[in-house]
């Protein structure tokens, strides 16, 4: 028998990358914005005093949050036409998801197209409802081909994502 953790556990903290924790504690923030429609500058300042911040990669939990703020008509605008229901009926949890997949999709080319739907999917696990990483996957996966179209056909062309 394996002393090893099974693949669906999540991740001990220790083992979790700046930026990961980066996207944890803009989900947070982004909660928070979605939720209480707090200013973007109030939510940062109290996001950064919360315990282990210091080891999220702050530059990238900068860009999440306040970028994703900016944009956040025109990432809504990119989600709508991939969701089955109105967005007002999508939980903030997984909204405030696919606005960081969506952000991360359009501005960090280095963050490879299936790492950040991973990265969201264990973000909807972690933090959303029961099933809300299987929708946050479903609308990720429809825009990937939009935002990335160049890497995801690399990707189908080498059999490594599905046609």
């Amino acid at each position: 028998m394996s002393d090893a953790a099974p693949s669906h556990a999540p991740r001990k903290a220790a083992s979790k990358s700046g930026r990961t924790r980066a996207r944890e504690f803009a989900l947070q923030a982004l909660y928070q914005h979605l939720v209480g429609r707090n200013p973007a500058t109030d939510i940062d300042v109290f996001t950064r005093d919360l315990s282990g911040f210091h080891k999220a990669d702050s530059a990238h939990y900068d860009a999440l949050l306040h970028g994703s703020i900016a944009e956040g008509a025109e990432l809504d605008a990119l989600i709508v036409p991939l969701l089955d229901r109105k967005l007002e009926e999508i939980s903030p949890i997984e909204h405030a998801v696919m606005w960081i997949g969506a952000y991360e999709f359009r501005h960090c080319p280095d963050v490879p197209w299936r790492v950040v739907i991973n990265e969201c999917i264990e973000l909807a696990k972690s933090f959303g409802g029961t099933d809300g990483h299987k929708y946050v996957n479903a609308v990720l996966n429809g825009l990937a081909p939009t935002l990335r179209a160049v890497e995801v056909e690399a990707d189908r062309a080498t059999g490594k994502a599905r046609p």
